[in-house]
Parts: structure tokens; C-alpha cells; sequence
């Protein structure tokens, strides 16, 4: 995860600079719904991140709203035809599915780049 990103009940929020507003700000990571924050150090920018999620998580209970929780482990990638057909046949001929075969390759992509 990244160093800069704020973690609060099960949340994310990104940190950036802005030099014209001479002020730090962000937003929660992962959801669509757009919920921002601001500060000018590290305290206040933390305290407006965890102030907004819960404001969002308050404002989604007023509208009878399940809160979105950010990556739910479903994405979409597109590979050539090619690249499917042989995905799906080695994993069909190893006994397992496609996406426990993707599944592993990412786990080790990330075991790797972590690595570097």
C-alpha cells in the first residue's frame, strides 16, 4: 500500500499538495462515491479524512444506503483471444479455474514487486 495513504474503518484516502492552495487534500480510495477532504498538516488532514468517511458512512445510514466498500475483488481485464483460449485450456488441464490461475499469477506479481 502506499506510505502517504490514510486508513480508516476499512477506508482509504489518498494525500496530495496543492501549492496554490498551500493546503494538503484527498479523497477516499476505491468507491465511486466522491468524498473529499482538505488540511494543512498532517493532524487536521487526518482528522477531515476520518471526519468525511464518517460523514458518508452517517449520510448513507439517513438514506437507507449500503456504503460502498472500496475494491470488491471483481475487475475486468482484457487480453487477446489468444491469451484467453490458452489461460482457460492450461487451467482446465491443471484442474482449476481461470480465475484461481490469474488469482496466483497476481499474487506473484505483487510478491515480486515487492521484492524490488
Amino acid at each position: 500500500m502506499m506510505d502517504n495513504a490514510l486508513e480508516y474503518k476499512g477506508y482509504h484516502g489518498s494525500v496530495e499538495y496543492s501549492a496554490s492552495d498551500k493546503c494538503l487534500h484527498g479523497k477516499v480510495l476505491g468507491i465511486r462515491a466522491l468524498v473529499t477532504y482538505e488540511g494543512i498538516d498532517a493532524v487536521s488532514i487526518e482528522a477531515a479524512f476520518r471526519a468525511s468517511v464518517d460523514d458518508y458512512l452517517a449520510l448513507c445510514e439517513e438514506g437507507s444506503l449500503t456504503p460502498e466498500r472500496e475494491y470488491s475483488g471483481l475487475f475486468q481485464v482484457r487480453v487477446p483471444s489468444e491469451t484467453h483460449r490458452d489461460l482457460v485450456l492450461r487451467a482446465e488441464a491443471s484442474g482449476k479455474k481461470l480465475n484461481a490461475i490469474v488469482g496466483e499469477a497476481l499474487e506473484r506479481y505483487l510478491k515480486n514487486a515487492a521484492a524490488l
